[in-house]
């Protein structure tokens, strides 16, 4: 079967009557178009199965309004929330957002840089794998498109970076805890090879130093970033011969698999053992019980981070920023 012909503009043109200058202006969104004529266009490349080739507009003007960005797992209600910072700040400059998904994997995300790099997009907004391998993090070192880093930051790649104080974030939730009485407290969830989890670690033990508590590194347990590690984590936690009365979680949610996980041992959540969560996704307040958690507005960095890309492909040399938001402690009936 011969394969059908691609509709081109000049098709749309003679379909619609106009000339291709003028149907031109119009897949390039010019308001110097009268409604009518637009519309009688609209309507030829809608009848014609007309689709506008971007990458090779990109390539005849030179430049994109195709941006890319790469989430670690759009599951997450944390990356939902960050994703629509980015389309409201990058929709109002006119912006299109190609989405990637990692499943923080590392060979998933290095095939989603060669994809965005292949599709020419203008710009990137990357949150990393909490593992990303040396030979990634040359790649990405070498990438010459404007690149922000957010959520998490790279060792050696000098980026713009848009991210939160994790560690004074994790310092208050620990300080809640021991005021509420707690010396056992557990640090559950995430992988030690990501900056955020360090830092998380860090401001744990921060509190822990500060109030005279003995570090127990029995009671800080890696897993997945899913419910499912949540639940595995406590697990653990709960085998120990001196089991820990509270836990801060790497989110929320590990933080509702814990719950979960604490409903599956016969144990009340908030009583039993107190939870706190990261990040105040919208559902953390719907958790049962209502989840003490630690605010990291996602959606003002993915704000934040589409304004740093926009400003950094307006002007490639400006000077190189870094914004980290401050946390605050919202504090529920899981605690």
């Amino acid at each position: 079967m011969k394969p059908k012909k691609r509709v081109t503009l000049l098709d749309v043109a003679k379909h619609a009557g106009v000339s291709r200058a003028t149907a031109s202006l119009i897949v390039r969104g010019s308001p110097d178009i009268t409604e009518k004529t637009r519309n009688k266009v609209l309507k030829s490349m809608q009848e014609l199965g007309y689709v506008y080739d971007r990458v090779a507009a990109n390539m005849r003007s030179n430049k994109t309004s195709t941006v890319g960005l790469i989430i670690t797992d759009i599951a997450n209600p944390f990356y939902s929330e960050l994703l629509r910072g980015v389309h409201n700040s990058l929709d109002e400059a006119g912006y299109s957002v190609f989405l990637g998904t990692t499943f923080d994997l590392d060979a998933k995300q290095q095939k989603l840089l060669s994809t965005m790099l292949e599709h020419r997009v203008g710009g990137l907004i990357l949150c990393p794998v909490s593992d990303s391998s040396n030979e990634t993090i040359e790649r990405i070192k070498q990438l010459d498109i404007p690149l922000v880093l957010s959520v998490r930051e790279l060792e050696n790649v000098d980026a713009d970076y848009v991210g939160i104080d994790y560690e004074v974030g994790a310092q208050m939730a620990v300080n809640h805890l021991i005021q509420k009485g707690h010396q056992r407290i557990a640090f559950l969830g995430g992988f030690s090879g990501s900056t955020a989890w360090k830092k998380r670690k860090q401001g744990y033990c921060n509190a822990l130093t500060q109030a005279g508590i003995e570090l127990d590194n029995s009671l800080i347990i890696e897993s997945e970033v899913s419910r499912d590690g949540g639940k595995d984590a406590v697990r653990k936690a709960l085998l120990h011969q001196d089991p820990p009365t509270a836990a801060i979680c790497f989110n929320d949610f590990v933080a509702h698999g814990v719950i979960l996980g604490l409903n599956d041992a016969g144990l009340n959540p908030g009583k039993d053992m107190a939870v706190v969560g990261f990040d105040n996704v919208p559902e953390a307040a719907l958790y049962n019980p209502p989840l003490t958690t630690v605010s990291s507005y996602a959606r003002l960095i993915g704000s934040q981070a589409a304004s740093l890309l926009h400003q950094r492909i307006l002007n490639p040399d400006r000077e190189q920023q870094r914004i980290i938001l401050h946390p605050e402690l919202v504090v529920r009936s899981s605690s």
